[in-house]
Protein backbone atom coordinates (compact mmCIF):
# COMPACT_ATOMS: atom_id res chain seq x y z
CA UNK A 1 0.00 0.00 0.00
CA UNK A 2 1.17 3.79 -1.11
CA UNK A 3 0.36 6.55 1.47
CA UNK A 4 2.35 9.04 -0.62
CA UNK A 5 0.46 12.09 -0.96
CA UNK A 6 -0.17 13.82 -4.81
CA UNK A 7 0.28 17.53 -5.11
CA UNK A 8 -3.27 18.19 -4.71
CA UNK A 9 -3.83 16.40 -1.47
CA UNK A 10 -0.21 18.29 -0.30
CA UNK A 11 -1.62 21.99 -0.68
CA UNK A 12 -5.04 20.80 0.77
CA UNK A 13 -2.47 19.52 3.91
CA UNK A 14 -0.75 22.93 3.61
CA UNK A 15 -3.84 24.89 3.30
CA UNK A 16 -5.90 23.75 6.29
CA UNK A 17 -2.41 24.10 8.02
CA UNK A 18 -1.86 27.67 7.33
CA UNK A 19 -5.59 28.45 8.33
CA UNK A 20 -5.26 26.40 11.97
CA UNK A 21 -2.13 28.81 12.67
CA UNK A 22 -3.08 31.76 11.22
CA UNK A 23 -6.98 31.62 11.57
CA UNK A 24 -8.09 29.58 14.93
CA UNK A 25 -4.87 29.83 17.03
CA UNK A 26 -5.42 33.39 17.54
CA UNK A 27 -8.20 33.64 20.50
CA UNK A 28 -8.38 29.86 20.73
CA UNK A 29 -7.87 30.19 24.23
CA UNK A 30 -10.38 32.58 25.07
CA UNK A 31 -13.08 31.10 22.73
CA UNK A 32 -12.47 27.95 24.71
CA UNK A 33 -13.17 30.02 27.89
CA UNK A 34 -16.02 31.79 27.19
CA UNK A 35 -17.71 28.88 24.89
CA UNK A 36 -17.35 31.08 22.22
CA UNK A 37 -18.80 29.46 18.72
CA UNK A 38 -16.02 30.46 15.52
CA UNK A 39 -18.56 32.04 13.17
CA UNK A 40 -16.09 34.09 11.96
CA UNK A 41 -13.57 31.45 11.31
CA UNK A 42 -16.42 29.02 10.05
CA UNK A 43 -17.82 31.23 7.43
CA UNK A 44 -14.35 31.58 6.25
CA UNK A 45 -13.91 27.65 5.77
CA UNK A 46 -17.21 27.52 3.88
CA UNK A 47 -15.94 30.78 1.23
CA UNK A 48 -12.56 28.50 0.87
CA UNK A 49 -14.73 25.05 0.52
CA UNK A 50 -14.22 23.38 3.51
CA UNK A 51 -17.31 22.37 4.59
CA UNK A 52 -18.24 20.56 1.08
CA UNK A 53 -14.92 18.83 0.54
CA UNK A 54 -16.45 15.55 -1.10
CA UNK A 55 -19.34 17.40 -2.51
CA UNK A 56 -20.02 17.13 -6.01
CA UNK A 57 -18.74 20.61 -7.94
CA UNK A 58 -22.18 21.12 -9.30
CA UNK A 59 -24.01 21.16 -5.74
CA UNK A 60 -21.20 23.79 -4.77
CA UNK A 61 -18.69 21.68 -3.50
CA UNK A 62 -14.96 21.10 -3.67
CA UNK A 63 -14.97 17.11 -5.31
CA UNK A 64 -12.19 15.63 -3.01
CA UNK A 65 -11.46 12.75 -1.75
CA UNK A 66 -11.86 11.44 1.73
CA UNK A 67 -8.13 11.00 2.23
CA UNK A 68 -8.41 15.19 1.46
CA UNK A 69 -11.02 15.82 3.87
CA UNK A 70 -8.75 13.74 6.97
CA UNK A 71 -5.87 15.86 5.91
CA UNK A 72 -7.63 18.78 6.67
CA UNK A 73 -9.19 18.11 9.34
CA UNK A 74 -5.79 16.85 11.27
CA UNK A 75 -4.61 20.10 10.79
CA UNK A 76 -7.43 22.25 11.60
CA UNK A 77 -7.81 19.58 15.00
CA UNK A 78 -4.34 20.10 15.89
CA UNK A 79 -5.01 23.91 16.77
CA UNK A 80 -8.85 23.66 17.36
CA UNK A 81 -11.01 20.45 17.81
CA UNK A 82 -14.40 22.97 18.28
CA UNK A 83 -13.66 24.35 14.30
CA UNK A 84 -12.98 21.26 13.10
CA UNK A 85 -15.70 19.39 14.76
CA UNK A 86 -18.01 21.99 13.04
CA UNK A 87 -16.44 20.11 9.56
CA UNK A 88 -16.84 16.92 10.67
CA UNK A 89 -20.36 17.23 10.85
CA UNK A 90 -20.97 19.15 7.69
CA UNK A 91 -18.81 16.96 6.06
CA UNK A 92 -19.49 13.57 6.99
CA UNK A 93 -23.40 14.11 8.30
CA UNK A 94 -25.12 16.52 6.75
CA UNK A 95 -23.64 16.92 3.19
CA UNK A 96 -22.57 13.62 2.38
CA UNK A 97 -26.23 11.62 3.59
CA UNK A 98 -27.91 14.38 2.01
CA UNK A 99 -25.81 13.81 -1.40
CA UNK A 100 -25.64 10.12 -1.09
CA UNK A 101 -29.64 8.88 0.32
CA UNK A 102 -31.51 12.38 -1.21
CA UNK A 103 -33.44 13.40 -4.00
CA UNK A 104 -32.20 16.03 -6.57
CA UNK A 105 -34.53 18.30 -5.19
CA UNK A 106 -33.14 18.22 -1.56
CA UNK A 107 -29.45 18.28 -3.46
CA UNK A 108 -30.68 21.22 -4.70
CA UNK A 109 -32.41 23.06 -2.15
CA UNK A 110 -30.16 22.38 0.93
CA UNK A 111 -27.22 20.47 -0.63
CA UNK A 112 -26.10 23.53 -2.15
CA UNK A 113 -26.17 26.21 0.36
CA UNK A 114 -24.39 23.66 2.66
CA UNK A 115 -21.65 22.69 0.78
CA UNK A 116 -20.44 26.37 0.54
CA UNK A 117 -21.05 27.48 4.03
CA UNK A 118 -24.40 29.68 3.47
CA UNK A 119 -25.71 27.79 6.16
CA UNK A 120 -24.78 24.78 8.41
CA UNK A 121 -26.30 21.32 9.19
CA UNK A 122 -26.89 19.35 12.20
CA UNK A 123 -27.43 15.88 12.68
CA UNK A 124 -29.85 14.97 15.11
CA UNK A 125 -30.08 10.83 16.46
CA UNK A 126 -29.16 10.85 20.27
CA UNK A 127 -31.83 11.40 22.93
CA UNK A 128 -32.28 10.94 26.58
CA UNK A 129 -32.83 7.19 26.12
CA UNK A 130 -31.53 6.68 22.42
CA UNK A 131 -27.38 7.58 22.90
CA UNK A 132 -25.23 4.11 21.63
CA UNK A 133 -28.64 2.56 21.29
CA UNK A 134 -30.01 4.13 18.58
CA UNK A 135 -33.02 1.68 17.91
CA UNK A 136 -34.45 3.06 20.65
CA UNK A 137 -35.89 6.58 19.30
CA UNK A 138 -38.70 8.39 21.53
CA UNK A 139 -39.35 11.06 19.24
CA UNK A 140 -41.36 10.01 16.79
CA UNK A 141 -42.71 11.18 12.91
CA UNK A 142 -46.26 10.60 12.84
CA UNK A 143 -47.19 10.16 8.83
CA UNK A 144 -50.23 12.77 8.34
CA UNK A 145 -50.32 12.19 4.51
CA UNK A 146 -48.92 14.48 2.78
CA UNK A 147 -46.15 15.40 5.97
CA UNK A 148 -45.12 14.26 9.34
CA UNK A 149 -45.72 15.57 12.80
CA UNK A 150 -43.08 15.28 15.10
CA UNK A 151 -42.47 15.07 18.73
CA UNK A 152 -39.56 14.35 21.04
CA UNK A 153 -36.40 15.41 22.53
CA UNK A 154 -33.05 15.16 21.06
CA UNK A 155 -29.59 16.11 22.81
CA UNK A 156 -25.91 16.66 22.70
CA UNK A 157 -26.80 18.20 19.18
CA UNK A 158 -23.50 19.51 17.73
CA UNK A 159 -24.15 22.88 15.90
CA UNK A 160 -27.49 22.98 17.88
CA UNK A 161 -27.94 26.94 17.41
CA UNK A 162 -26.15 27.81 14.88
CA UNK A 163 -27.37 25.22 11.89
CA UNK A 164 -29.84 25.89 9.36
CA UNK A 165 -30.90 22.08 8.31
CA UNK A 166 -30.94 19.65 11.10
CA UNK A 167 -31.23 15.80 9.53
CA UNK A 168 -33.86 14.63 12.48
CA UNK A 169 -34.11 10.67 13.25
CA UNK A 170 -37.72 9.71 14.30
CA UNK A 171 -39.46 6.62 15.02
CA UNK A 172 -42.92 6.57 12.54
CA UNK A 173 -44.20 3.09 13.07
CA UNK A 174 -43.21 1.61 16.57
CA UNK A 175 -43.95 -2.15 15.65
CA UNK A 176 -41.65 -1.78 13.21
CA UNK A 177 -38.59 -0.87 15.24
CA UNK A 178 -35.98 -0.12 13.53
CA UNK A 179 -37.50 -0.51 10.44
CA UNK A 180 -39.95 2.16 10.86
CA UNK A 181 -37.63 4.92 11.84
CA UNK A 182 -37.59 8.21 9.19
CA UNK A 183 -34.67 10.66 8.64
CA UNK A 184 -36.30 14.06 7.85
CA UNK A 185 -34.90 17.04 7.17
CA UNK A 186 -36.08 19.83 9.04
CA UNK A 187 -35.50 24.24 8.87
CA UNK A 188 -34.33 26.57 11.21
CA UNK A 189 -37.55 28.42 12.64
CA UNK A 190 -40.02 25.91 11.98
CA UNK A 191 -42.97 26.38 14.22
CA UNK A 192 -42.75 24.03 17.40
CA UNK A 193 -39.00 23.72 16.64
CA UNK A 194 -37.23 24.60 20.01
CA UNK A 195 -33.49 25.63 20.72
CA UNK A 196 -32.40 24.35 24.57
CA UNK A 197 -29.66 26.36 26.42
CA UNK A 198 -26.17 25.14 25.59
CA UNK A 199 -24.49 22.61 27.11
CA UNK A 200 -21.76 23.57 29.56
CA UNK A 201 -18.93 21.23 28.37
CA UNK A 202 -15.60 20.03 29.42
CA UNK A 203 -13.85 20.41 26.30
CA UNK A 204 -14.85 21.58 22.68
CA UNK A 205 -16.25 24.57 24.95
CA UNK A 206 -16.41 26.30 21.46
CA UNK A 207 -18.75 23.53 19.45
CA UNK A 208 -22.36 24.80 19.86
CA UNK A 209 -23.75 21.57 22.17
CA UNK A 210 -27.84 22.17 22.33
CA UNK A 211 -31.03 19.69 23.10
CA UNK A 212 -33.52 20.21 20.58
CA UNK A 213 -37.33 20.20 21.00
CA UNK A 214 -39.93 19.06 18.75
CA UNK A 215 -43.55 20.58 19.84
CA UNK A 216 -46.20 19.44 16.62
CA UNK A 217 -43.29 20.51 14.36
CA UNK A 218 -44.98 19.88 11.00
CA UNK A 219 -42.40 18.76 7.95
CA UNK A 220 -43.52 18.38 4.96
CA UNK A 221 -43.04 14.65 3.20
CA UNK A 222 -41.00 15.77 0.70
CA UNK A 223 -38.53 16.30 3.15
CA UNK A 224 -38.10 12.53 4.32
CA UNK A 225 -34.43 11.14 3.05
CA UNK A 226 -35.09 7.68 0.96
CA UNK A 227 -37.80 5.38 1.47
CA UNK A 228 -39.83 5.27 4.11
CA UNK A 229 -38.32 3.33 6.91
CA UNK A 230 -35.03 4.18 5.56
CA UNK A 231 -33.92 6.44 8.94
CA UNK A 232 -32.03 3.54 10.66
CA UNK A 233 -30.54 2.66 7.68
CA UNK A 234 -29.52 6.23 6.80
CA UNK A 235 -28.34 6.55 10.18
CA UNK A 236 -25.74 4.28 10.27
CA UNK A 237 -24.96 3.85 7.16
CA UNK A 238 -23.82 8.03 7.68
CA UNK A 239 -22.44 7.60 11.60
CA UNK A 240 -19.98 4.79 9.55
CA UNK A 241 -18.69 8.11 7.17
CA UNK A 242 -18.67 9.96 10.39
CA UNK A 243 -16.12 7.83 12.54
CA UNK A 244 -13.77 8.58 9.62
CA UNK A 245 -13.94 12.18 10.18
CA UNK A 246 -13.77 12.10 14.13
CA UNK A 247 -10.89 9.62 13.79
CA UNK A 248 -9.12 12.38 11.97
CA UNK A 249 -10.10 15.16 14.29
CA UNK A 250 -8.34 11.86 17.56
CA UNK A 251 -5.33 12.07 15.15
CA UNK A 252 -5.16 15.64 15.02
CA UNK A 253 -5.51 16.40 18.41
CA UNK A 254 -2.55 13.71 19.38
CA UNK A 255 -0.48 15.17 16.69
CA UNK A 256 -0.73 18.30 17.90
CA UNK A 257 -0.21 17.69 21.45
CA UNK A 258 2.97 15.90 20.69
CA UNK A 259 3.93 18.71 18.26
CA UNK A 260 3.83 20.71 20.86
CA UNK A 261 5.42 18.61 23.43
CA UNK A 262 8.45 18.25 21.47
CA UNK A 263 9.02 21.83 21.01
CA UNK A 264 8.84 22.41 24.87
CA UNK A 265 11.24 19.24 25.49
CA UNK A 266 13.85 21.11 23.90
CA UNK A 267 13.39 24.28 25.25
CA UNK A 268 12.64 23.52 28.99
CA UNK A 269 16.25 22.98 30.69
CA UNK A 270 16.71 21.01 34.18
CA UNK A 271 19.40 19.79 35.40
CA UNK A 272 21.63 21.51 33.30
CA UNK A 273 20.23 20.62 30.03
CA UNK A 274 17.03 20.72 28.00
CA UNK A 275 14.52 17.80 29.68
CA UNK A 276 14.45 16.20 25.37
CA UNK A 277 17.83 15.01 26.50
CA UNK A 278 16.63 12.71 29.87
CA UNK A 279 15.72 9.49 28.75
CA UNK A 280 12.56 9.27 30.86
CA UNK A 281 11.17 12.14 28.44
CA UNK A 282 12.75 10.87 25.13
CA UNK A 283 11.02 7.85 25.53
CA UNK A 284 7.81 8.92 26.11
CA UNK A 285 7.88 11.22 22.90
CA UNK A 286 9.41 8.08 21.03
CA UNK A 287 5.87 6.45 22.33
CA UNK A 288 4.16 9.21 21.28
CA UNK A 289 5.37 9.29 17.44
CA UNK A 290 4.91 5.64 17.33
CA UNK A 291 1.50 5.88 18.51
CA UNK A 292 0.47 8.49 16.29
CA UNK A 293 1.89 7.08 13.05
CA UNK A 294 0.19 3.71 14.18
CA UNK A 295 -3.16 5.87 14.44
CA UNK A 296 -2.41 7.92 11.70
CA UNK A 297 -2.26 5.04 9.30
CA UNK A 298 -5.57 3.12 10.62
CA UNK A 299 -7.09 6.52 9.12
CA UNK A 300 -5.84 6.59 6.13
CA UNK A 301 -6.62 3.12 5.59
CA UNK A 302 -10.14 4.16 5.86
CA UNK A 303 -10.02 6.51 4.03
CA UNK A 304 -8.53 5.22 0.79
CA UNK A 305 -11.19 1.98 1.36
CA UNK A 306 -14.01 4.55 1.11
CA UNK A 307 -12.67 6.66 -1.55
CA UNK A 308 -12.28 2.94 -3.56
CA UNK A 309 -15.61 1.67 -2.77
CA UNK A 310 -14.72 -0.79 -0.27
CA UNK A 311 -16.47 -1.35 3.05
CA UNK A 312 -14.99 0.79 5.58
CA UNK A 313 -17.76 -0.47 8.83
CA UNK A 314 -14.67 -2.26 10.41
CA UNK A 315 -11.61 -0.20 9.12
CA UNK A 316 -13.17 3.11 10.73
CA UNK A 317 -14.55 1.44 13.45
CA UNK A 318 -10.99 0.47 14.25
CA UNK A 319 -9.45 3.70 13.22
CA UNK A 320 -11.76 5.82 15.76
CA UNK A 321 -11.22 3.27 18.55
CA UNK A 322 -7.43 3.56 18.28
CA UNK A 323 -7.07 7.33 17.28
CA UNK A 324 -9.03 8.20 20.39
CA UNK A 325 -7.14 6.00 22.53
CA UNK A 326 -3.72 7.66 21.46
CA UNK A 327 -5.93 11.32 21.25
CA UNK A 328 -6.38 10.69 25.02
CA UNK A 329 -2.76 9.08 26.21
CA UNK A 330 -1.02 11.42 24.37
CA UNK A 331 -2.95 14.60 25.81
CA UNK A 332 -1.92 13.37 29.31
CA UNK A 333 1.58 12.41 28.58
CA UNK A 334 1.61 15.76 26.53
CA UNK A 335 0.73 17.78 30.15
CA UNK A 336 3.09 15.59 31.78
CA UNK A 337 6.07 16.48 29.93
CA UNK A 338 4.98 20.47 30.36
CA UNK A 339 4.81 19.95 33.88
CA UNK A 340 3.08 22.50 36.14
CA UNK A 341 2.91 24.73 32.41
CA UNK A 342 0.91 22.08 31.64
CA UNK A 343 -1.63 22.47 33.77
CA UNK A 344 -2.34 26.14 32.71
CA UNK A 345 -4.28 27.38 29.53
CA UNK A 346 -1.58 29.52 28.03
CA UNK A 347 0.44 26.32 26.70
CA UNK A 348 -2.44 24.75 24.88
CA UNK A 349 -2.25 21.06 25.74
CA UNK A 350 -4.63 20.91 28.87
CA UNK A 351 -7.40 22.15 26.23
CA UNK A 352 -6.49 19.52 24.06
CA UNK A 353 -6.50 17.09 26.71
CA UNK A 354 -9.97 17.90 27.56
CA UNK A 355 -11.15 18.21 23.89
CA UNK A 356 -9.26 14.54 23.62
CA UNK A 357 -12.53 12.73 25.94
CA UNK A 358 -14.82 13.37 23.52
CA UNK A 359 -13.12 11.30 20.56
CA UNK A 360 -13.92 8.64 23.05
CA UNK A 361 -17.47 8.64 23.43
CA UNK A 362 -19.64 10.83 20.34
CA UNK A 363 -20.32 9.61 16.84
CA UNK A 364 -19.88 5.69 18.63
CA UNK A 365 -18.32 5.48 21.83
CA UNK A 366 -15.13 3.20 22.02
CA UNK A 367 -17.49 0.23 23.10
CA UNK A 368 -19.62 0.52 20.41
CA UNK A 369 -16.62 0.68 18.41
CA UNK A 370 -15.51 -2.90 19.93
CA UNK A 371 -18.67 -4.27 19.13
CA UNK A 372 -18.48 -3.21 15.54
CA UNK A 373 -15.20 -4.50 15.29
CA UNK A 374 -16.15 -7.92 17.28
CA UNK A 375 -19.32 -8.61 15.04
CA UNK A 376 -17.12 -8.33 11.85
CA UNK A 377 -14.42 -10.53 12.60
CA UNK A 378 -16.35 -12.97 14.12
CA UNK A 379 -18.91 -13.15 11.24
Amino acid sequence: MDFSLNEEQKLIQQAARDFAQTELLPEVIERDDEQRFPKEQVTKLGELGFLGMMVDPKYGGSGLDTLSYVLAMEELSKVDASTSVVVSVNNSLVCWGIEKFGNEQQKEKYLTKLSTGEMIGAFCLSEPEAGSDATSQKTTAVDMGDHYIINGTKNWITNGSTAGVYIVIAQTDKDKKHRGINALIVEKGTEGFEIGPKENKLGIRGSDTHSLMFNDVRVPKENRIGEDGFGFKFAMKTLAGGRIGIAAQALGIAAGAYELALKYSKERKAFGTEISNHQAIAFKLADMHTEIQAARLLVYQTALDKDNGRDYDLSGAMAKLYASKVAMETTVEAVQIHGGNGFVKDYHVERLMRDAKITQIYEGTSEIQKIVISRNILR
